[in-house]
This record gives structure tokens, sequence and C-alpha cells, in this order.
């Protein structure tokens, strides 16, 4: 027999990851009633199985290269790294995988929790099934319903691949033991970051790669990384496709490729793209498609011709709109979700002009992205290809980071590079790329130069610090040329 009870919010908010936590605590601020719904742990992704657990996996081989590259302390790297303790400090990073201190944050922030799979059973009704399918709550909305469900990640159609039981992100960030063997298929972000993970670990890393690495980004930036993978022992098949999968007798898989290898290995990570997790969360009944990303305004509002959906009470923030699929993008999405919800139900006005308070403006042409490979990728807003696309009038601007005092401080024979993608009409940068050692660091201040479209004239007044990686900044200025003279000063 199941249980059924009935409760009334203001707003219901479906997954209490980062995105959907943001959500509901703008509208709490906004003085309305919240619930948020969770069928995994409290924190989501990013917590788990992504963001931190990643980040955490790749920081102590990071640190121990760093080190070598530096005399004194390379001398003091005596041993290697020991595995155990890293996954140790993973389980710490994680809690242990326990998610009663983001519960707490949620009571004290007064957001309401239900556990279970939610599913909209109607316009603003939320049916929530636990997880041991006792009881059943349905969850009315008076103004809004947030969907921040995420995404999983894909796993391409290659026969057997799903019955060789292969990592995807959850099972590579989780893993208790590190294989002896690896392969990873896949040229993106995860799997260039889990590639350097494991090869820091010991293992035998193969990274198998339909095209180049990190397309998405500026050229030399995919080329360095792999450059620096291949100088730290991980072998790289880029043009490189599997054609079929299988474990063998001894448990090791077999893959066979297109360059006509086959492949053993002890496990394999898929990392070849992300799919909504949309599916059976009842949004047919609107128009829409079950596994469909879902398609948004500015102000997050989900958009279809159902009649249904009229009456501005849909939204979607996160992964699950595909606008940017970064946990840091989604929490400001989640920001602008909750604030507009709140300025509507209230019957306030509404900033949805680009930039405004209530709009998410920064998806389309200035969100940051950080790869924590070694050497790093630190990147925002346009690429020169993006640039070209979109016909701007517009100069590359290139410089040597290794050039710089600060470089040379941290690091001997440091290796990264900088551009600049820069509107020639306007005078402003409307991307900026870092490659090499510690330049995630760098990202805020060339993110708020492209928010802020701040003009070169202006950028020469900001003086960067000496000698720090910063110093960057004045260089790239120097090899553009002061905006009032057509010299151009060296390096």
């Amino acid at each position: 027999m199941t249980d059924t009870t009935e409760a009334t919010y203001d707003v219901v908010v479906i997954g209490a990851g980062a995105v959907g936590e943001n959500i509901a605590d703008r509208a709490v601020q906004g003085g309305l009633t919240v619930v948020i719904v969770e069928n995994e742990l409290v924190g989501g992704a990013c917590s788990y199985w992504a963001c931190m657990p990643s980040k955490t996996l790749l920081r102590s081989g990071a640190a121990i290269d760093a080190a070598k590259r530096v005399p004194g302390a390379a001398e003091a790297v005596t041993g290697k790294i020991d595995p155990r303790a890293v996954l140790k400090r993973r389980n710490m990073i994680t809690h242990d995988y326990d998610d009663d201190s983001q519960v707490k944050w949620l009571n004290k922030a007064g957001i309401d929790l239900v556990r279970g799979h939610a599913r909209l059973t109607g316009v603003k009704h939320v049916t929530v099934t636990s997880n041991d399918g006792q009881t059943t709550t349905v969850l009315v909305a008076n103004h809004a319903v947030a969907v921040a469900t995420g995404s999983a990640s894909m796993l391409p159609a290659v026969p057997g691949l799903d019955s060789i039981d292969a990592w995807n992100s959850h099972e590579a960030t989780a893993a208790t033991v590190v294989p002896e063997s690896l392969a990873i298929i896949g040229g993106g972000v995860t799997a260039v970051e889990m590639a350097g993970a494991y090869n820091s670990l010991g293992s035998r890393v193969t990274l198998v790669a339909r095209s180049q690495l990190l397309r998405n980004q500026e050229p030399f930036a995919g080329e360095m990384v792999g450059e620096a993978l291949e100088a730290a022992g991980v072998r790289l098949l880029t043009d490189t496709s599997p054609e079929s999968a299988e474990r063998n007798g001894a448990g090791d898989v077999q893959l066979r490729l297109s360059n006509g290898e086959t492949l053993t290995t002890s496990e394999v990570i898929v990392a070849t793209g992300q799919v909504p997790r949309t599916t059976d969360i009842g949004i047919e009944q609107f128009g829409l498609t079950s596994g469909d990303w879902l398609n948004v305004d500015d102000t997050l509002l989900v958009q279809g011709d159902s009649p249904g959906l009229q009456g501005r009470w849909l939204y979607a923030a996160g992964d699950v709109n595909k606008r940017a699929l970064f946990t840091h993008q989604g929490k400001y999405q989640a920001r602008a979700a909750g604030d507009v919800i709140a300025a509507r139900a209230k019957g306030l006005p509404v900033d949805d002009a680009p930039w405004g308070t209530h709009v998410a403006t920064a998806d389309h042409t200035a969100v940051p992205s950080i790869v924590f490979t070694d050497p790093a990728v630190a990147s925002v807003g346009l690429t020169s290809a993006a640039a070209e696309r979109a016909e701007y009038n517009f100069r590359v601007v290139d410089y040597d980071l290794s050039w710089l005092a600060g470089a040379s401080i941290l690091a001997d024979d440091y290796v990264g590079k900088a551009r600049a993608v820069i509107d020639e009409d306007r005078g402003v940068i409307l991307g900026v790329t870092f490659v090499g050692q510690d330049v995630a660091e760098l990202l805020h201040s060339a993110t708020i130069a492209v928010v802020g479209e701040v003009p070169l004239s202006r950028l020469w007044h900001a003086v960067p610090g000496y000698p720090t990686l910063s110093e960057i900044w004045l260089r790239l200025l120097e090899t553009y040329g002061r905006p009032d003279t057509s010299a151009t000063v060296g390096g």
C-alpha cells in the first residue's frame, strides 16, 4: 500500500544539485516558499561525481609536477604519488558520499526537501515517488516549477560498448581502485582531465579521440594539452574511433579501433558528451520530447507551443537547457531564474533587457571555461573561429607566456600561450584564451574585461603587479598597440 500526501508551495524545484539549490535559495530570499526534490544526493554531480572529485584527483599530480619545475623543490621530490592517499582525500572532499551537510544547509536556508523521483503530472503539479516506492507526495506550485535535473554521460552507439560495464564520469571520479591500464574514449574536457589524473596515479592510459582534442577551444590549446599528455606518458590516438568492444575471459576490455588495432585494457572510460536528464519527468504532456534538451529564453522560461506552458510557470536551468554545460554557468542561470520567479510572483518589474537582473545574457558570448590539465586551459568569450562565424571585424593577438617574468618565477622552462580576440570596430575584447601552469587564476580578470566590454584605452590604466602572470594584460596591449597610435611595441 502506498501512502499519499499533498503539499503546496510557491515554487517546486526538481533537482537538488548546485543549480537547483541556487534557484531555491534565491526564490526563498525573494520571499517565496520552496521545496526541492532530489532522487540522489543533495549537492548533485558537481559535489560528488564531477567538479570537486575530478579536480581532487588531478591536484596531487599537478602539485608534484609544479615542484619538479623549480630547482631546489625538485630535489625534494623523491617519491611517487600514493594513489590510496589521493583516493582517501577524494573521499574527504566528497564527504564519503554523504549529503548530511548539504541537507543541513537546505534546512538553514528555509528550503524543504522531498526525496524521490519527481514527475510533472499537470500544470504546476509534481508527483514524487519515494525511492522505495512506498510513498507518493503531490506537490502543487502556486507560481513556478523549475527543472534542474542536469545531464548524464552519453554512450555512443559502438557495438558491445553497452555490455562491458564501461565507466562514465561518475565511475571514473568515484573509483576505489586505480586500474593497471585504462582506455579513455573522447577528446573533450572530461577525457583529457581523466587522462591526466589516472596517468599521474599510475595507470597506463590510452586516449582515443575521433578528432583533435578540445575542439571548442582555440586549436593551440588542444595541441599543447596533447603534447603535454604524451610527454607525461599518455598514449594519444587522435582521428581514431572504437568500432567494437568486448570483455575477454581474463576480464579485460578489447577495443577494436578504426586504425585496425585491437586495444586491450583493464577498464574503459566513455567521455563522448552529455545527454539531458529529461526522460520520465513528464514533459511530454506539454508538447516537449522526453529525453530532449529544454529550450529556454534568457529568463530561463521553457519555450513551447503547448497551452499548458502558457502562464510563465515552467523554468529550466543548468545543463538541462544546453546553453552552457558548466556548474558555474548553471549557478549563474539559477540566480537569474530564482530572482525572476520571485519578481513575477509578486508582480514586480522584470529586468529582462540584456545584462539585466533577471536574464542569463552571459550564456551567449561570455562563458568562462577552465580545463584543469597540465598545462591548464582557461578561456572566456569568443574564439577566433567563433568571432569569424559571427562576422566580427576582429584581430588576433598572441603572446608567449614564457616571456613573462612571473612565469620564470613559477617554473623553469615554463610553457604557455595567450590569445586575445579583439573587436577592431569597438576597441574591446571579444575573447581570451590562456594555456599554461596556474592560468586559471587569470580567468576572472579576462571575464570582467569581456563582460564589461572594457575599452582597450582604459585597460592600459589597469596596471598588473610585477612579477606575476597578470603582466600578460600589459604585454597583450603592447603587442596590439595603443589605440591612439599605429605603432606596435615589442615584447
